[in-house]
């Protein structure tokens, strides 16, 4: 079997997404595909992607829940995007029998060597997180790898340095960085907003980290009838009208 690194590493890349403002948009999902399909672990193997009983690989999944507060009764929708996690304690490696599985000393990041993986499938058995993902057409297992191949590449900027779905989030909800510096920027994010690790019962020490939403202020109004706008103007250019009237709509 595989053995993890004897010491922990130092630095633990990793990413911390927000769950307050995460719109399900699957721009982060898409991006990943696009970026290693033809990178590190490549390919993304899809069966009938334009048919019946579409399947294949991605290593970020987007679910989403709706969550209900049984005191009041007002409902959340929360979308919850899901990879791997990159444990410290990764049962996924421990399990491995080739020794395809493998964290790296260096970052913390749990990557996978198609070259001798067999595909027998322990890995997936032992991750209690549900991620990693089997390649039919190639017959061995697949798994986020922080886009290993991008992170490291100096022919790019320092800002493009970053996983394709932390690049590619349009409202800012995915973060990347070192989850092992103290005093890192993304580590003072997660103790400002109490970041939570997921499943942490399973003793799998996962890196990355989940902002929880935030909670949802209410405005109590003694009217409850509905607002109307009174409108007095008698002109019959009908887009001076319209004008006037989105003017007292905005401004109201």
């Amino acid at each position: 079997m595989t053995s993890l690194p004897r010491k922990p590493s130092r630095v633990k890349l990793g990413l911390v997404i927000d769950l307050d403002i995460c719109v399900g948009c699957q721009a982060c999902a898409v991006n990943c595909k696009e970026w290693n399909t033809s990178g590190h672990s490549a390919p993304l193997t899809d069966i009938n992607p334009y048919g019946a009983g579409q399947k294949g690989v991605w290593y970020n999944r987007i679910h989403s829940f709706e969550a209900v507060d049984q005191e009041t009764g007002d409902s959340q929708t929360i979308n919850f995007p899901k990879s791997c996690l990159h444990c410290e304690d990764a049962p996924c490696v421990t399990v491995c029998p080739t020794g395809a599985s493998y964290k790296r000393s260096e970052d913390g990041i749990v990557l996978v060597n198609g070259d001798i993986c067999i595909g027998c499938k322990l890995c997936s058995w032992a991750c209690p997180y549900g991620a990693r993902e089997y390649d039919e057409i190639e017959g061995v297992m697949k798994k986020c790898t922080l886009c290993v191949d991008k992170i490291y590449n100096e022919t790019l900027s320092p800002s493009s340095r970053v996983p394709a779905c932390v690049a590619t989030c349009p409202v800012g909800a995915r973060h990347f960085g070192d989850l092992g510096d103290p005093h890192s920027e993304i580590s003072n994010l997660v103790k400002a907003r109490g970041g939570f690790a997921l499943m942490p019962e399973q003793g799998t020490e996962p890196v990355n980290r989940y902002l929880p939403p935030r909670p949802k202020q209410h405005q109590k109004s003694t009217d409850q009838s509905p607002r109307s706008l009174e409108h007095k103007d008698t002109s019959t250019d009908g887009a001076g009208l319209l004008a006037r009237w989105v003017d007292k709509v905005l401004s109201a």
